[in-house]
Parts: C-alpha cells; structure tokens; sequence
C-alpha cells in the first residue's frame, strides 16, 4: 500500500490514513523507495535554460533541454552560487557549443569564455522571460511537489527530493504503477 501510495504521489499526510502507520513509517518508506531510484544522468544539449533557486542552507542550480524532458541538476550545501559552480556545472552536463540560455546573474557574465555555449540572457528586472520559461516553469512546479508531497525540506534532504523530482520528471513511466517501478529500481545482489 505505501508502495502504491508513493507511486502515486501520494501526500504522507494521505498515505498515513490510507495505510494506518505513523508519519516516520511512512517517511521511512518513502525514503528507502526514493533510494532506490536508478541515476538519472542527462548531458544536455542544442537549447539549455539554466537557472538556480535558493533555501535556507542550499542552493539548487538546475538546467532544462528545451523541447524535451531531460534535466540536469545540482544542489550545492550552500547559500550561494559562484561562477566556479556554474562551469562545473557545464562541464558535467552540457554539451560544448550549446546555446545557453539564463537570467542575468553576474555568474552567467563572460561564461562563454570558460565553457564553450552560446549564451543568452534575459533580464527579468525588464520582464524579459521567453527564453527562460521552461526553467522558471520547473522550479515552480519542484516548489509544488515539495509542498504537495512532503510539506517542506529540510536542507539534508534536499539532494533526495530533487533527485525524486528530477527522475519522475524524465521519466514518469517508473511511476505508473509499483510493477514499473520495481522492474527499474530492483537489481540482483551478488552473493558471496
């Protein structure tokens, strides 16, 4: 049931009435299916939106292929992002000469020059948000699952709960029923 529960996206609050456990039985659960989940790795390319938000205690840079559903991301224990955070970023999961898309956050300035994309910004001070749109409408609907799902985060999970996102994100068919979600996430042990 709890299974299920979470499969479905199920609220804690809803799969603690649904299946009778206490909220730290079904946390517990949540967190052992979420572990289970297989990486997700993208490498992103043609047309990238990039964008960061920011918590208490962490920083979530996130990027987004446009026309498709493969996102990259990384949560940085921190409160801010420098530029040496951003081309890490882009070294790892975006393609050389890809054509970049950001706001116009002072880390972004020059990045063409320490990682080879073509970049754009908009500024959203000048209601600039066509070419960020996709990534804006992401963290909104991250901000969402969070709420709907878990109530809040704490900065300690948070890596969890955006690799959860990221991964029902991508791929939801792992999420249509528990069978599915067993036959990607279960492999055999290795026996001694």
């Amino acid at each position: 049931m709890v299974l299920w529960c979470w499969t479905a996206q199920i609220p804690v609050q809803q799969a603690m009435k649904l299946s009778r456990l206490s909220e730290p039985s079904v946390r517990h659960w949540y967190d052992r299916f979420r572990n289970h989940l297989p990486e997700n790795p993208h490498i992103l390319s043609k047309i990238v939106q990039l964008d960061e938000a920011y918590g208490k205690g962490w920083t979530l840079v996130m990027a987004k292929e446009t026309r498709s559903r493969k996102i990259a991301y990384v949560v940085l224990p921190e409160q801010s992002v420098e530029r040496q955070h951003a081309v890490q970023f882009l070294s790892q999961y975006v393609e050389p000469r890809t054509r970049l898309y950001t706001d116009g956050a002072a880390i972004y300035r020059g990045i063409g020059r320490w990682w080879p994309v073509r970049h754009q910004k908009e500024l959203h001070a000048k209601w600039e948000f066509a070419k960020t749109s996709e990534i804006e409408g992401l963290f909104g609907n991250f901000r969402t699952f969070i709420r709907r799902m878990y109530h809040h985060v704490t900065p300690d999970k948070m890596p969890e709960y955006v690799r959860e996102f990221s991964v029902r994100f991508s791929s939801p068919e792992i999420f249509e029923n528990p069978r599915n979600y067993l036959q990607k996430s279960l492999t055999l042990a290795p026996i001694d």
